[in-house]
């Protein structure tokens, strides 16, 4: 049986490189042993030890709100919202209602007042961000998942453990 090893054409075979991580800005201050040696002072942070000023730097999130804003049925009712049904609705705020899937919905959980959105329109002849929108409230139980005649009625969620939320 032939030793197994380098091909004619191909590269030697070598262990999978492990990533190289990035410096933070800790560790680039020069002078700073502490840093450096990964050690630090009991009761104390590593920018404490290395004597530089704490910075507050904000965390920006951002959302896609797909949605359709051309007509379609769906258990004979139009679920059809675009940016103009937005617009005209009062204070120009309307609940995202209506969204089954599980990773959407703990999407919509994780949203928080104020953070912005892209309101994304699909299924339609030109698909793409149509506006930039803010989340006015956060996660909150969807009422139609309990409607039984609505298209989005979820007959196994409770009231007392509902399944499906929605933002506003």
């Amino acid at each position: 049986m032939p030793a197994r090893g380098k091909k004619r054409g191909q590269p030697a075979l070598t262990a999978a490189k492990q990533p190289k991580w990035a410096k933070t800005e800790i560790q680039k201050k020069k002078g700073s042993k502490l840093a450096s040696s990964g050690m630090r002072k009991a009761g104390t942070s590593l920018k404490e030890d290395a004597g530089i000023e704490e910075k507050s730097k904000a965390v920006y999130t951002h959302w896609l709100m797909k949605s359709e804003p051309e007509s379609r049925l769906e258990k004979g009712v139009d679920v059809k919202f675009g940016i103009e049904d937005l617009k005209a609705e009062p204070n120009q705020k309307a609940c995202w209602d209506g969204v089954r899937n599980y990773q959407a919905r703990n999407f919509l959980r994780d949203m928080k007042v104020g953070e912005d959105a892209f309101f994304y329109h699909s299924n339609c002849k030109e698909p793409g961000i149509a506006g930039i929108i803010k989340i006015a409230k956060e996660a909150y139980p969807d009422h139609t998942q309990f409607e039984k005649g609505n298209p989005h009625y979820d007959a196994s969620s409770t009231k007392e453990d509902p399944r499906w939320s929605m933002v506003r």
